[in-house]
């Protein structure tokens, strides 16, 4: 975490969102089918047609809404056709968010696209079903020469690169200024102690299928497989007296009445009435909450709690969005070439300006543009002093998001009360840890 911040701070605005947790829409349908397990290295170098032949090709591409929505992934296909007179390409683009790929292309990767956008954390996975080629040659010397050795290693596994980030995957604050301010945000405590009218909520929670409930037990210390992720014997240690403490403040906070619980109500439909608070969320929804609120919208690293007489810094997961191939890709060549292209300086900046998605891209990271950008400062702030490297490793993408997604929700429907907390962490544990 130590060499994370240290690069955050000398790549300063290079930093922003996840996937998270990811675009939530509805994923692509796709059949059942084989998994392949061969691995591929594919580097991107050379065209596979002779010179002066033009080559019939298709390409499938899979994105969140946001890149269709805003007309991106239209003009980034055109700009790379025309630069590639030797394919003659035919675009599929279907709507797969990135927090959703992985179970997609895994459900039948001779159907999945071709090129993928999809969170860090679900690498793993792709990686042990030889789902997703590695990449090499001239696309993995962009990669490591153009991003920070910390963001870069969000998309490696034991040495080997196989996406490409464009953006960086964490969450932070926002909040309504007619409601709340400056003062008011530095600590849930205060957050949900600010008197406001009976229609009114203070806070906003969601569990984001465990993504955002995290912040609450790595805040106080706790963690999932040891202080990297990455060590299975290091367990799970959510269940002693801090993650009971921890749980006891979730079960106040979620069944506070000035507080809304997600999927009730939607956070938009509050604040288009001045009626929320404080919630967290991403980059991605940046312009959907300014369209609402506009200069009333606030922004900040996420705040404090004190769920037994300490105060502890709520730390988010940190993590990427990438780009990928399939490995299964019939036209490797043009789906690496086009990978790289769409993980570029100029398409990086491109997805800044049309989406506000800042540039994982140093050099686009570092445009005046960027710099003068208060939600890139957050980011910036939230990733160097809120954040906690996401584990990723295959057991916690398999385990983690069913099982904590379950404490919140059980905790709203009354199946986890003070009087249970304890055996219901114990599950948790075991399930987590499992053979």
């Amino acid at each position: 975490m130590k060499k994370l911040l240290v690069a955050l701070l000398v790549t300063a605005m290079a930093v922003t969102s996840l996937a998270g947790c990811g675009d939530k829409k509805d994923p692509a349908t796709n059949n059942g089918g084989s998994t392949p397990t061969q691995e591929s290295n594919a580097g991107g170098d050379n065209n596979t047609t002779p010179s002066g032949d033009v080559t019939d090709i298709t390409l499938k591409v899979w994105c969140p809404q946001n890149q269709v929505d805003t007309g991106i992934m239209e003009e980034q296909q055109a700009a790379f056709a025309a630069a590639h007179p030797e394919w003659n390409i035919t675009w599929t683009t279907e709507i797969v968010g990135e927090d959703k790929c992985a179970e997609n292309v895994l459900r039948d990767v001779n159907a999945a696209a071709d090129v993928f956008m999809f969170a860090s954390d679900q690498l793993p996975q792709m990686v042990e079903a030889g789902a997703i080629a590695r990449l090499g040659g001239s696309t993995e010397e962009m990669v490591k020469d153009t991003i920070a050795e910390s963001v870069v290693a969000t998309a490696v596994v034991d040495g080997a690169l196989y996406g490409i980030p464009f953006t960086h995957n964490t969450f932070f604050m926002f909040y309504d200024k007619t409601i709340l301010g400056e003062d008011d945000i530095t600590s849930l405590e205060k957050i949900m102690a600010k008197e406001t009218a009976d229609n009114v909520y203070n806070f906003y929670f969601e569990s984001a299928g465990g993504w955002k409930l995290g912040c609450y037990y790595y805040g106080a210390g706790l963690s999932i497989f040891g202080p990297e992720g990455s060590d299975l014997s290091a367990g799970v240690d959510w269940n002693n007296a801090t993650g009971v403490a921890v749980t006891n403040y979730l079960i106040d906070l979620i069944n506070n009445k000035k507080c809304a619980y997600e999927g009730e109500i939607s956070v938009s439909e509050l604040a288009e009435d001045h009626r929320i608070g404080a919630w967290f969320g991403g980059s991605w929804e940046y312009d959907l909450y300014k369209g609402i609120l506009g200069d009333d919208l606030g922004m900040a690293v996420i705040p404090t709690f004190n769920s037994d007489g300490n105060d502890y810094q709520l730390l988010g997961f940190y993590g990427s969005k990438c780009i990928g191939v399939n490995a299964a890709s019939q036209n490797m060549a043009a789906a690496v070439a086009f990978a790289a292209f769409l993980g570029n300086e100029e398409n990086q900046v491109l997805r800044y300006e049309k989406s506000a998605q800042i540039p994982a891209n140093i050099a686009a990271g570092n445009s005046d543009a960027v710099k003068a950008d208060p939600m890139a400062t957050v980011i910036v702030n939230e990733a160097n002093m809120a954040s906690v490297a996401q584990p990723a490793n295959s057991v916690f993408s398999a385990r983690y998001w069913t099982y904590a997604n379950a404490i919140p929700t059980e905790i709203r429907s009354g199946e986890i009360t003070k009087d249970n907390v304890q055996e219901k962490l114990d599950n948790f544990v075991n399930s987590m840890t499992a053979e």
